[in-house]
């Protein structure tokens, strides 16, 4: 072993024994009911990885526009770029960033705009909800009222705002909307 590496991992030893020696009697006496205090720690947290397998599909200008107008409209609401990555995942879902209006038969019930949102649901006209800026507001709403959106799997705080039939949906989208978050957020 090097001697340098050697007389460093003494001199560590050395410290936490006389450390020990030191505090060993005052924390023999102490009572960690009474006298224990919170250590604050802080710890860097990563962006959660991706759930499975991912999807991607390659925007247009309409798509990149509603995907700016999400990123705006997070911003305005004071949110982070976390809640901008779970809207876009969510709409790239929903209606693969495109505004739809009403489809007709191909339509899921009275479901429109970017977040497929529901005038009967309580979501808004659909004028309101076929606005990119009202209909991310109200998605982003719904999000706030979501405890530890922050924390949670994304398609887990999608779906508890969304209330899809297909809950684990909107896990293929992570990867794509983080990358477009990380590409417009500061455009």
């Amino acid at each position: 072993m090097n001697t340098i590496i050697r007389k460093s991992m003494l001199s560590v030893a050395g410290l936490a024994f006389a450390g020990g020696v030191f505090a060993g009697p005052i924390a023999a006496h102490a009572n960690p009911a009474v006298d224990a205090k919170p250590v604050a720690v802080a710890v860097q947290s990563a962006a959660p990885k991706p759930q499975g397998d991912q999807s991607h599909i390659t925007l247009n200008d309409e798509q990149t526009a509603n995907v700016k107008a999400i990123i705006a409209a997070t911003k305005k609401a004071g949110l982070p770029e976390r809640a901008a990555v779970i809207s876009i995942a969510t709409s790239l879902q929903e209606s693969k960033l495109e505004n739809l209006g009403h489809l007709g038969d191909m339509n899921d019930h009275d479901s429109l705009g970017l977040f497929q949102q529901r005038p009967s649901s309580g979501w808004g006209t659909p004028e309101q909800i076929t606005d990119p800026a009202y209909s991310t507001t109200a998605f982003l709403k719904g999000l706030k009222q979501v405890d530890g959106w922050q924390d949670m799997p994304l398609t887990e705080a999608a779906q508890t705002v969304q209330v899809s039939a297909y809950p684990d949906a909107y896990a293929q989208w992570e990867q794509q909307a983080t990358d477009l978050v990380a590409q417009h957020w500061n455009s």
